[in-house]
Formats: structure tokens, C-alpha cells, sequence
């Protein structure tokens, strides 16, 4: 005879998990959410979107990479959702849209009620700074697959925008400024290059960096920053021709993704100073700096292209939200690049 259990899943530990996270979820309602008694599906009021015109609904999904696997080494696990929502809420804006609701799903070798439920709180936290509904998710116990202390994490998104309000490379002229918008740190992207300067440079999570003023693991799991408020209040204040959410590929990839073909973006390196954190990856791990341009963000985790005149307005607006912000660059006329003067 063999049974559930016998194979590695533990269903009275996912009973606990759900447990233990409902009042955490609870905290990233909204008034749109509805109860499904039965929690198969995530029930959102759809009326909501009738003071739209002509209502687009957005989409994104995304996960955290390879940065899980250092906030496993560390057994910290309370900020890795704050990540997740960053990476997907952070897209959506990207074209105008009001971030709506998430849901989330959790693969892991074996469901720790506790660990489980601290994975999750951080999704419902990063779903209230992003001003979205955490209406449901997933959590697979997968033995043998995954080891019992490892799991990873992915989740989805729906926002709403008005489409004649919709932000796009369309929208950008030559003559329009590029806002950088500061990020956290390393956010979520990049990790593999990361691990491996750790590797190399046998540099351990838990050595405090003078240069840091913290240990180098509480450094590199500084949870992604979420910009969705803060665009969507800039949106609301100024005029904003388009977004990008710096990611994977670095600034000049992304931003090229919100340029027509007929602007590049000319850049001043010289108008900020990148946090710390990558001087010391550079620097211990031998990085070029074209490698560390294509990989990190450097210390802008989103740009903002607004017109010239109301460039001031902008980053006033956003320095007063707490979101340091600084004119990163230029639009001119070109071929839909993004580099550096």
C-alpha cells in the first residue's frame, strides 16, 4: 500500500500554509475584490471598468530568476513576493495601465507552512505598494523534482487602461527628456552573473562590505522597488509620453523598446552615481563595463519620457513621493536607439 504522503506531499501542511497566509492576503484587497466560497478562482467586479470608454485590459507575467536561490542560502523569505510583484506590476504601467489584481503560483519541494506563508505575505505586500488585489494563487508540492528546501515562484497581472490614453514609442518626440527613475539595487535581474562573481571571488552572503554599510546578502536581496504608483501619479500630474521598465538587458535595451524609429535617446552617464553595489560587483567579479551596461540596471529601475517643459514638474513631483528621479537624457533625431553621450 502507498499513499499521498508515502510520495513526499504533505496535504495537512498546505492546508496550514493557507492558513497562515489569509490575513496576510487579506491586507492587498481592494473594494472590487468578490469571495468565491469555493477558492477555485480569484473573483474580480468587472463594473468597475465601466467608468472606462474604451477599456484595454493588460497583461504580464513574469518571475524572479535565479535570485531565489539566494534568499534560500539565507532562509529569508519574507521579501522574494515583493520582487515577483515588481517584475509584473511594473510591466503593466509601462503602457498606462492601473495594475488591477495578481495571482501567484509557488513550485516547491516541500510545503513549510511558515515558509510558504512568508513567501506569499511578501506577494500580498508588494500587491498593497502597487495598489492591486493578490485575488488567488497556486502552491505545488513537487518531491523528487525539487529539493525540500528549494522552490520558485512566478505570478500574472491585470491591469486596465484607457485605450486612447494608452503610452507607447508613438507618443515620443524629438525633444522630450528621459527621466531616470532610481531603482533599490540589482532589483531582480542579473543573478546568474551575480552568483557566479560570488563564486569566483569566494565572496560570502553573510561578509559585511564597508562600502555597502550592510552585509552582502542583505544587499543583493533588497527587494525590487515598485514604480506603479508613483508612474500612475505622475501620469495623473504631467504629461508622460512613455514609460520603460528597466530589466533584464539593461537601460539602453529597454529604453529602445519605448523609442520610434526615427529618435534615439542620447544618455548622460555623468547624471547619476550607481549605487555601490555595482562598483563592488565590477570590481570583484572583473566586469566590463559593456557587460555590466547589458545586464544591470546600474541604479535606474524605470525612465520616464516627458515633454521638456514639463521635465521640472516630473521630477519634483516624484522627488516628493520619495522616489529620488533626475533628468537621465534626451530624445533626438535617430534610428530607435538608446546610448550613452
Amino acid at each position: 500500500m502507498s499513499s499521498y504522503a508515502d510520495a513526499g506531499v504533505d496535504i495537512e501542511a498546505g492546508d496550514r500554509a493557507v492558513e497562515l497566509m489569509k490575513s496576510k492576503v487579506a491586507r492587498s484587497r481592494r473594494p472590487e475584490v468578490v469571495d468565491d466560497a469555493s477558492g477555485f478562482a480569484g473573483l474580480f467586479d468587472a463594473s468597475a471598468l465601466l467608468k472606462y470608454r474604451r477599456p484595454l485590459l493588460a497583461t504580464s507575467t513574469d518571475g524572479v530568476g535565479t535570485k531565489v536561490m539566494l534568499a534560500q542560502r539565507l532562509d529569508k523569505h519574507d521579501t522574494i513576493g515583493i520582487d515577483l510583484v515588481g517584475m509584473v506590476v511594473d510591466d503593466l504601467v509601462v503602457c498606462g495601465a492601473e495594475p488591477l489584481f495578481m495571482t501567484d503560483y509557488i513550485a516547491c519541494g516541500k510545503v513549510v507552512p511558515e515558509r510558504i506563508a512568508e513567501i506569499v505575505g511578501g506577494v500580498a505586500e508588494g500587491c498593497r505598494l502597487a495598489g492591486c488585489a493578490l485575488v488567488g494563487g497556486e502552491t505545488a508540492e513537487h518531491p523528487g523534482a525539487m529539493g525540500v528546501d528549494e522552490y520558485d515562484l512566478a505570478g500574472a497581472g491585470t491591469g486596465v487602461v484607457e485605450a486612447d490614453a494608452m503610452l507607447g514609442p508613438d507618443r515620443v518626440l524629438v525633444g522630450d527628456v528621459v527621466l531616470g527613475l532610481a531603482s533599490s539595487g540589482v532589483h531582480s535581474n542579473g543573478y546568474s552573473l551575480v552568483r557566479h562573481v560570488l563564486k569566483n571571488a569566494d565572496l560570502g552572503l553573510e561578509r559585511y562590505l564597508p562600502e555597502l554599510s550592510r552585509t552582502l546578502g542583505e544587499e543583493l536581496l533588497e527587494p525590487t522597488r515598485i514604480y506603479s504608483l508613483d508612474c500612475l501619479a505622475l501620469l495623473r500630474e504631467t504629461t508622460v509620453h512613455a514609460f520603460a521598465h528597466i530589466t533584464g538587458g539593461g537601460l539602453a535595451a529597454n529604453l529602445a523598446r519605448s523609442l520610434p524609429g526615427t529618435a534615439d535617446a542620447v544618455l548622460n552617464r555623468g547624471s547619476w552615481t550607481p549605487p555601490a553595489i555595482f562598483t563592488t560587483l565590477a570590481e570583484r567579479g572583473g566586469i566590463s563595463q559593456d557587460d555590466m551596461d547589458r545586464t544591470f540596471n546600474l541604479g535606474v529601475g524605470m525612465c520616464a519620457i516627458v515633454p521638456a517643459d514639463e521635465a521640472d514638474t516630473a521630477v519634483n513631483l516624484l522627488t516628493q513621493r520619495g522616489l529620488p528621479t533626475w533628468i537621465l537624457g534626451e530624445i533626438t533625431p535617430g534610428t530607435g536607439k538608446a546610448h550613452f553621450s
